[in-house]
């Protein structure tokens, strides 16, 4: 009679090493559909526009701002010093009535001729193409207590895009300065630590810098009580 022989067992290695391999298939698919979710979720919070702040502006108001300036600009000329005080409504209106959005003003388009050999034949270049495509269509201040917070909104290849940011002004050194408190580009906040980096880059800047020189009669620029307030000297 043929003796019996049990089965040999597997060895518990075998059943740890297929577990092992189990368990690290199921992070790694769990890790890969969270990058897809959350980089699916990034893009939507930037693509989703943030709704516009409710503030007011109206031709009097724009009056009330230019003639203020005039006023602190005469003053300073004849050697006084000047406080310029300026609320959320009269700046709005100064900006509207100033400054030209890309909504209101058609580009012009680039120059065309037959003759074989010209720059018109070759069409914009990507940096003409960019400028066309990506600017500014409004912008919209809010002015609380010692900050100012800025919604701006503007295209990119045909897609509106808006943001937000908020932040302290100052005069420094003749030149403006903005500490940042926070920004969200459309829905999505603004790491501080990217954000004040961006800012520090963007105002240090050689192509910048003299943007954001400061009239020479202009000593000090601050947000006070929810109003710019400006001192001649």
């Amino acid at each position: 009679m043929t003796p019996y022989i049990p089965p040999l067992e597997e060895p518990e290695f075998a059943y740890a090493g297929a577990s092992r391999t189990s368990l690290s298939t199921v992070i790694f698919r769990i890790v890969r559909w969270s990058t897809y979710a959350a980089a699916i979720l990034t893009l939507v919070l930037v693509l989703r526009n943030a709704p516009p702040p409710p503030v007011e502006t109206s031709p009097q108001a724009a009056a009330r701002a230019e003639k203020k300036f005039e006023e602190a600009e005469h003053a300073a000329a004849n050697g006084q010093p000047a406080k310029l005080r300026m609320d959320e409504t009269e700046l709005n209106s100064y900006l509207s009535s100033h400054l030209e959005w890309s909504g209101r003003q058609a580009v012009k388009p680039a120059p065309t001729t037959d003759q074989p050999g010209t720059p018109g034949d070759a069409g914009p270049t990507p940096h003409e193409v960019g400028q066309m495509r990506s600017h500014v269509r409004d912008v919209k201040v809010q002015l609380v207590d010692d900050r100012v917070k800025a919604y701006i909104l503007f295209d990119v290849h045909g897609k509106d895009m808006t943001l937000q940011l908020e932040g302290r002004l100052s005069a420094r050194n003749g030149y403006l300065n903005f500490a940042p408190v926070s920004g969200q580009v459309g829905s999505l906040p603004i790491p501080q630590s990217a954000l004040e980096s961006a800012v520090r880059r963007l105002m240090e800047s050689p192509e910048n810098r003299e943007k954001l020189k400061l009239p020479p009669q202009i000593a000090d620029l601050h947000i006070e009580n929810g109003k710019v307030v400006a001192n001649y000297r």
